[in-house]
């Protein structure tokens, strides 16, 4: 059996291609170990504690359940996390 299709998510695009990868200063990017960052994880971690709004409602505004919001929330908030703490690169990806 192969996997259910990914539910389309209705993602701002509000990113900048320079604004791509963030990274330590003064370490270059080819001596960083790389993390990446969905586009969907991005914007639900934009929606939920930047524009604060509940996760049903960034569910709603995403077009996905309030469940999911809750997945990739928790699951940026461990990536970025462990950019900052780890002094890893951020690399986001773009959308699909």
């Amino acid at each position: 059996m192969s996997p259910r299709p990914k539910k389309p998510r209705n993602c701002c695009k509000h990113r900048r291609p320079e604004d791509l990868v963030y990274k330590p200063a003064g370490t270059p990017l080819v001596d960083l170990e790389k993390v990446s960052l969905a586009h969907d994880e991005l914007e639900a971690v934009r929606l939920c504690d930047v524009e604060g709004m509940t996760q049903a409602e960034a569910g709603e505004a995403m077009g996905v359940s309030r469940g999911t919001i809750q997945r990739l929330v928790c699951s940026a908030r461990r990536k970025i996390a462990e950019v900052i703490l780890l002094g890893k690169a951020l690399v986001i990806e773009l959308e699909e």
